[in-house]
């Protein structure tokens, strides 16, 4: 415990440094700096999360009780911190959220706040993110009345969850925006942070970069006027392993499979075979010519590393991992430790992507309990 408190002390002392030398004027206010410790602080409960995906969102539209009651229950939530994860990144559709003009729809908001209200008694943090669907998205990154919207969904999720423990429940705004236009995005953002903050003056907000929320995205962004705020990434780096099989994103990828990591030139020739066509063949063929191992992947989360240390801002990877499907076991464990590790050494907290879906740290159907796979565990440096 004394050892953690130096940490924390010493980070606290270091990034509002960093916050006097590198912010803006408008920014280097009490209330920024008092904001600022309260986020830096409060960063010490995400440090080894798991994401609860397919559950409250991405579940093709069936967000009926029957499902919800049998995909994750209560014996989950039990063996999510017992394996030892700290907090849950708790990702909400917000179609099924809304009740038009009337406010949040009661029915679904209860659902949800058993599950918070229990992760919450089992002594794990709860990222409470905003997970639309694209057709949703599109809509805040082309219309005023889509901003509006959203912000008003912000504006009440956000007074509703107030009542919780501020320690312990975080506000995401959003997975993912989808919006490629980076000042678009960072006003869009700065806005819904704004009726975050009149709803809930205690909480801390958990903002990211434009796009698909990579660290070149959050490269692009400037913080927040305020200083409760921790900033986001997602590492799945390189796709063409991560993403192997996978039947979204780009057309090949579903061909490959076993593709090893660290990359391997000896194996080359095999996995481009799998893919017909020349063009995709010759993107696939970057994977080694890029020679993706550990130093690489240190190299890239160091650079979000250094965004958060110029800006004084504490950062946390609230997605990462490799689809299970079609990947070489052994190959897999070696990026998610590879992964884990370099942000660990960088001091970033993580969420892995995710609990029981294709990227999964368990083996589970419906209504049965969930078998965990102890070599994930294992590569993420928890004991089950």
């Amino acid at each position: 415990m004394l050892k953690s408190a130096f940490c924390i002390a010493t980070l606290l002392g270091s990034s509002l440094a960093a916050f006097g030398q590198a912010l803006p004027a408008n920014q280097s206010t009490p209330d920024y700096a008092a904001g600022l410790r309260t986020a830096i602080a409060r960063a010490q409960h995400l440090k080894h999360g798991i994401n609860a995906s397919q559950w409250f969102a991405q579940s093709a539209n069936d967000y009926s009780a029957a499902r919800t009651n049998r995909y994750i229950d209560a014996d989950d939530i039990a063996l999510m911190a017992k394996i030892g994860f700290d907090n849950v990144r708790l990702s909400v559709d917000a179609a099924p959220l809304e009740a038009g003009a009337r406010g949040l729809n009661t029915e679904f908001l209860a659902r949800l706040d058993t599950a918070v209200d229990t992760m919450l008694a089992d002594g794990l943090a709860v990222e409470i993110d905003i997970h639309p669907e694209s057709s949703y998205k599109e809509k805040v990154r082309t219309t005023t009345d889509g901003v509006d919207r959203f912000t008003m969904l912000w504006r009440r999720l956000a007074a509703h969850y107030a009542t919780r423990d501020p320690e312990r429940v975080f506000f995401e705004i959003m997975n993912e925006p989808e919006v490629s236009d980076p000042y678009r995005w960072a006003g869009i953002q700065a806005r819904v942070a704004g009726a975050i903050r009149e709803a809930a003056p205690k909480n801390t907000i958990i903002a990211t970069g434009p796009n698909y929320s990579g660290i070149a995205d959050l490269l692009t962004q400037n913080p927040l006027a305020d200083g409760n705020v921790i900033y986001n990434f997602h590492f799945y780096e390189p796709h063409e392993f991560t993403h192997q099989g996978a039947g979204w994103g780009s057309a090949w990828w579903i061909y490959t499979h076993n593709i090893p990591y660290p990359a391997d030139e000896k194996s080359m020739a095999a996995s481009l075979a799998q893919v017909p066509d020349p063009a995709y063949r010759y993107a696939l063929e970057h994977y080694w010519l890029d020679h993706w191992d550990s130093h690489r992947i240190k190299l890239q989360i160091d650079a979000a590393a250094a965004w958060g240390q110029a800006h004084g801002v504490p950062l946390i990877c609230n997605e990462f991992g490799v689809y299970r499907e079609h990947a070489d076991e052994q190959s897999r464990m070696n990026w998610i430790r590879d992964v884990r590790t370099a942000l660990e050494a960088d001091n970033i907290g993580w969420t892995m992507w995710d609990y029981r879906g294709n990227f999964g740290v368990v083996w589970k159907e419906d209504g049965q309990p969930a078998k965990v796979d102890d070599k994930v565990v294992e590569a993420l440096g928890l004991k089950k």
